[in-house]
């Protein structure tokens, strides 16, 4: 369903109002609520989070943070982590283009949207406490889960670099220590067939090992409407093998071990993208469906990630605390990208990225009468590499790209809240951190298609191309990042506060260039915030953050302008500055027992301060004007219920939930038909209980109006003429390509546990 501008900003001025009146209805419900309350027997829910690497009620902490628990998840029938930007404002997770498994992540418009080996998030993803470095493979599916936390804003000093926009952390169960056992069952629409067996076992009083293994499977959206032969067809398919493996053993009441094991394979198809023109080159009209398309490349993907962790933790006293995390991942991803979506190889890109990390984590805290004090030492060692073979048939080349960038980092930190009086209380963070990058790339240009490696498809043989090395440099930084606090308890249920802190990037080396380059400095976003906290009857929780973010050297790939479209070039320096104001507000009322409701509301005005390039001679070239902030919608707003209710045979709860995304933009330097227009998403759902608590079914509607929208793209045009029409670019043609969300489906979920 596509609507106009006038349209879109005439639903957000509707959209607008209807949150402020809804705001109203429930400020308006609670005066009621306020003198019924005694008699009331329905309750706010404490929920517990670790956004500050402590247990803590989410009311008491000062950190702008959404928490979703395992079974409000199950209720809603999410079912992967993008699913989760819908019940957080001004944050956007969304399937990258190309693959089903890479994540684009932007909180409070900071993110990274190029997944290309080398750049660093601007979104710290995390399992258990351990880093996950790379967009590849971390569009996680949620099963085994505790909660999940989205936390925004920078959290440089506890959680360190690449956390300047937020982060994510998942957070798995602890094992209870008896026997347990859950197998769920799901089909659904386009052929839809999962199944997830979880468990635990004791083997003896205190050593206990848990497994959860998911098989996901579904037909493609849409189909490779021209494929090479005997490749599958199947576009927006799914095709994932997840598994977990876990010891836990507690040696006495204070001293706890826990080794966590996990691989995830993703053999889905290479998504194919919907031209949103007609190729000028070939016969590659716009298909029907936004989720068919075309292909000359071979259609296979992998996407393949295993990591390991050990955690100990050992409570010393009642006042202090140490916790270890150990942990290694890596990762595997050949895939192939037709970037032109033609049947001719216009412009196509088979790649492969792998990454490997390891890193080390110890904490020290303590909790004593009015101090907390977080502490730890942090180690990261990690290397990212890739090739890749940018086939440009105009041209009858292949312009190649390959190489690695290693990166040590080692940081020390802490963190302290002090009771400077009853009410009143102080939070002073701290974190340094030195980072070390060295970088390799090697350009190349093969005549011919080349391919990243032998058999890649039927008969090719990779030639041992020579070297040309361009980049062979190494950088290092370091970076003190603070955090600033003030807290008031106005009553024992309502909290204020305001913060500074600080954030960065990690610098980065281009692994695109074709000359040598320095590497690009580390991002700074300075952030300021001021909120509350309140539960301001046992029924109502009203929590809102006002906040400011001055975004500065952020890092950017520019073309240098070139004659010779065969040799495009690319510049990687720090030429962004931006500022963003915004407000985040959300709500829970429980109307009565059984009926709740919730609201999510996200504002924010974000724009490029200064962005500029050079070109081909040297001169400054100021692009200010021609840039926005990307994935980053001014208006994002939830409202939910959830009802429960009992019968002769068992409970059910009912779940409703629109979510509205206001415009966006896909790239920095925008195009009108890659723009995505305001777009409003319905979901229902319907859980059952059974009265022995062994049986649980649910049935679950998603995107009910079947809203068509855009969550990536490509543009390689030539921009446009004097008349507003596409001039080819990269290849010859005038290839924009847009990717697009799940339509409707139904899935019916069968669960059995004892």
């Amino acid at each position: 369903m596509k609507t106009t501008q006038s349209q879109s900003t005439s639903n957000k001025g509707k959209l607008l109002k209807l949150s402020i009146i809804a705001s109203a209805v429930t400020l308006s419900c609670l005066s009621g609520q306020l003198a019924a309350q005694e008699e009331s027997k329905a309750g706010l829910e404490r929920i517990e989070v670790t956004a500050r690497k402590t247990v803590e009620s989410l009311q008491e902490v000062p950190v702008s943070v959404t928490s979703l628990g395992a079974a409000e998840m199950l209720e809603k029938g999410m079912s992967v982590m993008t699913e989760i930007q819908q019940q957080s404002p001004n944050t956007t997770l969304q399937v990258s283009r190309g693959t089903n498994s890479t994540l684009t992540a932007f909180i409070r418009g900071v993110g990274q949207q190029d997944p290309v080996w080398g750049f660093e998030p601007g979104v710290g993803v995390y399992i258990d406490d351990v880093y996950i470095s790379r967009p590849q493979g971390a569009v996680l599916d949620l099963f085994d889960l505790e909660r999940v936390e989205v936390l925004r804003g920078p959290q440089g000093t506890l959680y360190g670099k690449n956390t300047i926009g937020g982060a994510i952390k998942y957070v798995t169960k602890k094992m209870s220590g008896d026997t347990e056992f859950n197998i769920n069952a799901t089909v659904g629409s386009y052929s839809q067939k999962d199944l997830k067996v979880m468990g635990q076992i004791p083997l003896s009083d205190n050593f206990y090992f848990g497994f959860a293994v998911a098989t996901l499977n579904r037909d493609g959206f849409g189909e490779f409407l021209v494929a090479p032969a005997g490749e599958d067809t199947e576009n927006y398919n799914k095709d994932v093998l997840a598994a977990r493996f876990t010891l836990e053993y507690q040696a006495n009441e204070d001293l706890f071990f826990r080794f966590n094991y996990d691989k995830t394979r993703d053999d889905s198809n290479a998504k194919g993208g919907y031209r949103l023109t007609d190729s000028i080159l070939t016969d590659a009209p716009q298909p029907d469906s936004v989720y068919d398309s075309y292909s000359s490349l071979p259609t296979w993907n992998k996407v393949e990630t295993e990591g390991m962790s050990l955690t100990v933790e050992w409570d010393i006293n009642d006042s202090w605390a140490f916790k270890s995390v150990t942990a290694t991942r890596e990762g595997d991803s050949p895939t192939n990208i037709d970037f032109d979506n033609t049947p001719l190889g216009i412009f196509d890109t088979p790649a492969t990225y792998t990454d490997e990390q390891i890193s080390q984590e110890f904490q020290l805290n303590y909790v004593g009468d009015g101090v907390t004090f977080v502490s730890g030492a942090y180690y990261y060692d990690a290397e990212a590499c890739g090739i890749y073979d940018a086939y440009l048939m105009a041209f009858g080349i292949s312009i190649e790209q390959s190489g690695c960038t290693d990166t040590k980092s080692l940081a020390v930190y802490g963190q302290a809240s002090y009771d400077i009086t009853d009410k009143l209380s102080t939070t002073l963070g701290l974190r340094y951190t030195k980072d070390e990058k060295h970088g390799v790339v090697d350009a190349g240009v093969r005549l011919g298609q080349a391919y990243p490696n032998s058999g890649w498809v039927d008969g090719y043989v990779r030639p041992d191309y020579p070297a040309n090395i361009v980049i062979d440099d190494t950088e290092s930084w370091s970076r003190f990042t603070p955090r600033v606090g003030l807290e008031y308890a106005l009553t024992d249920s309502t909290m204020f506060f305001g913060s500074y802190s600080q954030g960065f990037k990690s610098g980065m080396y281009n692994p695109r260039a074709t000359f040598f380059q320095p590497a690009a400095a580390p991002e700074i976003v300075d952030s300021y915030e001021i909120g509350m906290k309140s539960d301001i009857t046992d029924s109502f929780r009203l929590n809102a953050t006002l906040f400011k973010l001055d975004y500065t050297d952020r890092q950017y790939v520019v073309n240098v302008p070139s004659d010779d479209l065969s040799e495009p070039t690319q510049r990687i320096a720090n030429v962004g500055e931006s500022d963003a104001n915004g407000i985040e507000i959300e709500m829970t009322y429980v109307a009565a027992e059984g009926l709740t409701f919730t609201s999510a509301l996200g504002t924010i005005d974000a724009e490029f301060t200064q962005v500029f390039s050079v070109d081909a001679a040297g001169n400054p070239i100021d692009l200010s004007d021609n840039f926005v902030i990307s994935n980053t919608p001014d208006f994002t707003f939830n409202a939910g219920v959830n009802y429960a209710f009992t019968t002769d045979v068992g409970d059910f709860v009912f779940n409703g939930n629109y979510y509205y995304r206001d415009d966006y933009e896909l790239f920095e330097s925008p195009d009108e038909l890659l723009r995505q227009e305001g777009y409003g998403l319905v979901n229902l759902s319907l859980v059952w209980y059974s009265d022995d608590g062994q049986w649980n079914a649910g049935l679950h509607a998603k995107n009910v109006t079947d809203e068509e929208y855009r969550v990536g793209g490509y543009n390689f045009t030539g921009g446009r003429d004097a008349n507003g029409d596409l001039l080819p670019g990269l290849g010859g043609d005038t290839t924009l390509i847009g990717y697009y969300g799940d339509p409707r489906t139904f899935h019916l979920t069968v669960g059995y546990s004892f």
